[in-house]
């Protein structure tokens, strides 16, 4: 007859707890167990529970974020673009500003982003630090950003792409060929893109 083992990370908690005596026990290395099992479900939807409550780890609760804040859910998009919808809606708040600009950019982008102003031209330019081509949701971003300027202002948006500069002599036949065309530039303006 094999020896009755205790799996569940929490069956072996409740084990440590009883008297040596019982760790020979069949029956009640079987409670402590099934008791386990069940207690470790409770921890993981405690924890899963949890992250509902945050943005940044938030899976089948995104839904009420996103309608909490008004924003049509798309279950169909990833869940990092989703999160950086609701986390530049949250970020969106307060008075138009470089910095509340800045802040909703670097949401859905997770990199580093510049705003400049011309307040002659009525103006300002988004300038993507971080990012080569296209950031993955340009389009819920330009969204966002209409959302919280002033309607009299225009918005430009300055991209980064990879020039004969960045890969002259810096990058092996192997790496260019691994890069996507997408992070090239074609035109003369060096990378700017509205």
């Amino acid at each position: 007859m094999s020896d009755f083992a205790v799996t569940s990370p929490k069956g072996k908690e409740l084990m440590s707890y009883l008297p040596a005596y019982y760790e020979t026990s069949r029956v009640i290395k079987a409670d402590m167990q099934s008791k386990g099992m069940e207690m470790d479900l409770f921890y993981l939807a405690l924890s899963e529970t949890l992250q509902q409550f945050f943005v940044r780890t938030a899976t089948w609760g995104l839904e009420r974020w996103e309608r909490e804040l008004g924003i049509v859910t798309e279950p169909l998009k990833p869940l990092e673009q989703r999160r950086s919808v609701v986390e530049s809606k949250l970020r969106g708040a307060g008075r138009f500003t470089g910095r509340l600009v800045k802040n909703v950019a670097e949401a859905y982008d997770g990199g580093a982003v510049d705003v400049s102003f011309r307040p002659e031209a009525w103006s300002f330019t988004v300038k993507f630090v971080d990012t080569l081509g296209l950031p993955p949701n340009i389009d819920d971003l330009k969204a966002a950003i209409e959302e919280i300027k002033p309607a009299h202002m225009a918005v430009e948006y300055e991209f980064r792409y990879l020039l004969i500069r960045d890969v002259h002599e810096q990058m092996t036949l192997r790496e260019l060929e691994a890069k996507p065309l997408t992070l090239f530039a074609f035109n003369r303006e060096e990378g700017q893109h509205g």
